[in-house]
């Protein structure tokens, strides 16, 4: 074979690639048409059906009563400024008829008052609704199963609404919107969709043809793999580091041309260092793991999501503003908290991030202030005792709990800063203690010395080093020594304080046992004073329902079962009885958690069928 003619035979082979690949372009481009036209039609009837559903909202808030439903009782002038107002909702080229209807059918309101007592068919579409879901259809106007005539439209969008109060159907809104206009964007979009296909289709053909006479294809691929290997982090699969900081600087230059605004949220796994010295780096990369899976969950595509550090992790939001990258940032940090994970033969353990949250142009210029801004304001989220969102500029606000203590109040927010949890069970500890102490029957002015006693009774740990504080696993005995001391160190840090006797009491000795064997003192039965004995059971149920760095929290009824297990030997049986018989009887007792169901008073529809 000469090399004439093999490289004649070149170009024929070429062509019956091309011709492969143009016939796959026009198969792909009545598909993509089709499939291209289907999804813009269903996304734009659902975006007329949620304007229709939130102006029906809207205007039954506003001027429908369950009486308006009545036309025998309903006020004829009242119904007539309600017709008058539904009027006021049609136009013709969009909405061109309302109906409300009764479930059997029969009309008691409408823009067009002639057809008022009317009673119209019970059609499928129509008992969809009185079942509780919206209808929608494309119907020919012939048959749009409104009750008064139509004009000047070949097809309707028809809705039915159903008007819900207290959970039950009680009439349906029919709205006919004129169709046209709606079915000749839609024509219009699917013609658009084929002409750009087949003109990207020719230009993917020429591109194809000189990518196929490159000999250098096979390298250059390898050569894009290995570049995209240098950009990614290899255990999380994200962008690392220096990616990160290219990608930020293309969304700042962006922004800036656009004169838009970009969030960012750096976010660090708390105690990374200890988890790994106590639990080995396995441990450590299965927490990042985890926390990269959540943040891919949490953030739409529009994020640039990445490692920036050992255990920290780089959000870039465009346009996005701080509340809402707040908001974000919080979800995904309970999501977190909420993951319990088990290393080797360690109990189950909560793992907690901290973030910072800034944004361009609002709180720095440049990509290095705004990393800087981000870095300290997630320093700021750490020393504040980790699981914590904080957002640059942003105030504190004096929490409702210390406004009334004045020469307490730095004491308090000292423990804050210390350790986030210990706060947080401080709260609850006081919350509980006040609560047996009402149930008691003592004195105001003791409760109030014990509410104090119970916010300030682990204070001392503030001496407490934070490696032994926020262990993720259990104390070795020399470091449960140290631990121990915070009562004592407490003590010492409120004895000089005015009136603090009973405060100091409930501080020093809250880990006595009515055994005689807690400490400091070995003190038994009573022996320990009555603040130090409220306190001791508000701490033990509070340490029991909470999330600790080293286990998952009980559940109330397991942690009232372990409570009732510790009267007599641990806590003062009288007032363990009185605490457990509280918490169960008492519809005002505290609970460990705060949620609240709340319901809804409107609902015009459930879903859309």
């Amino acid at each position: 074979m000469s090399a004439a003619s093999a490289r004649n035979r070149k170009p024929i082979v070429l062509l019956l690639v091309f011709g492969v690949f143009l016939v796959l372009i026009g198969i792909t481009a009545v598909a993509q048409a089709m499939m291209v036209s289907t999804d813009f039609a269903g996304a734009v009837l659902q975006s007329y059906v949620g304007n229709d559903a939130a102006t029906i909202r809207s205007f039954a808030v506003a001027n429908l009563t369950p009486g308006d439903l009545q036309p025998a009782s309903a006020d004829p002038a009242r119904l007539t400024a309600i017709e008058t107002r539904l009027r006021a909702l049609t136009d013709p080229g969009a909405i061109l008829r309302i109906e409300i209807r009764l479930t059997d059918g029969t009309v008691v309101l409408s823009d067009e008052p002639t057809v008022v007592g009317q009673r119209a068919g019970t059609s499928e579409a129509f008992l969809s609704a009185v079942a509780g879901t919206a209808k929608v259809q494309l119907a020919p106007v012939a048959t749009s199963e409104a009750l008064a005539q139509l004009v000047g439209t070949g097809t309707v969008l028809r809705e039915y609404f159903p008007l819900k109060a207290n959970g039950q159907v009680e009439a349906i809104v029919g709205v006919w919107r004129d169709a046209d206009p709606i079915l000749a964007r839609l024509d219009s979009v699917r013609q658009d969709v084929i002409a750009i296909t087949l003109a990207a289709g020719a230009v993917a053909a020429v591109v194809l043809f000189f990518v196929f006479r490159a000999a250098q294809v096979r390298i250059s691929r390898q050569t894009a793999q290995l570049v995209e290997a240098t950009r990614r982090d290899p255990l999380t699969d994200t962008p690392n580091h220096g990616t990160l900081v290219s990608a930020l600087a293309a969304a700042v230059e962006t922004a800036r041309l656009r004169r838009e605004g970009i969030g960012i949220a750096l976010l660090d796994i708390d105690n990374f260092r200890l988890l790994n010295d106590t639990h080995g780096h396995e441990a450590g990369d299965q927490a990042i793991l985890t926390l990269a899976e959540l943040l891919q969950a949490e953030f739409p595509t529009s994020a640039t999501i990445g490692r920036y550090g050992p255990d920290e992790f780089l959000v870039i939001e465009p346009s996005v503003d701080v509340l809402t990258l707040e908001r974000a940032v919080d979800r995904l940090r309970t999501t977190m908290t909420g993951r319990a994970l088990q290393f080797g033969t360690s109990e189950s353990l909560p793992v907690t991030i901290s973030a910072g949250i800034c944004a361009y142009p609002d709180h720095a210029g440049s990509v290095t202030d705004l990393l800087s801004a981000a870095t300290i304001t997630l320093q700021e989220a750490r020393t504040s005792g980790g699981d914590a969102v904080r957002v640059a500029g942003a105030g504190f606000e004096m929490p409702a709990d210390t406004r009334t203590f004045d020469v307490y109040q730095g004491l308090i927010l000292a423990v804050d800063g210390k350790d986030r949890y210990t706060k947080r069970h401080s709260e609850d500890v006081a919350r509980y203690a006040v609560f047996l102490a009402t149930r008691l029957g003592l004195d105001p002015e003791l409760v109030g010395v014990i509410r104090v006693a119970s916010l300030l009774h682990d204070v001392g740990k503030i001496g407490v080093p934070d490696a032994i504080l926020h262990k993720p696993a259990k104390l070795t005995d020399d470091e449960f020594t140290v631990m121990k001391q915070h009562v004592a160190l407490g003590d010492a840090i409120v004895r000089d304080l005015p009136n603090v006797e009973l405060i100091r009491a409930g501080i020093r000795h809250h880990h006595e046992r009515w055994d005689g064997t807690g400490y400091p003192d070995s003190l038994a039965g009573e022996e320990i004073p009555l603040v130090a004995r409220v306190v001791a059971v508000g701490d033990a149920f509070s340490a029991m329902t909470t999330t600790r760095p080293y286990r998952k929290a009980f559940g109330t009824a397991e942690a009232l079962r372990r409570l009732e297990a510790a009267a007599g030997s641990q806590l003062e049986a009288r007032f363990v009885a009185a605490f457990i018989e509280g918490i169960r009887s008492d519809p005002e007792a505290p609970s460990p958690t705060n949620e609240t169901a709340a319901g809804r008073l409107w609902t015009p529809y459930a879903k859309v069928a």
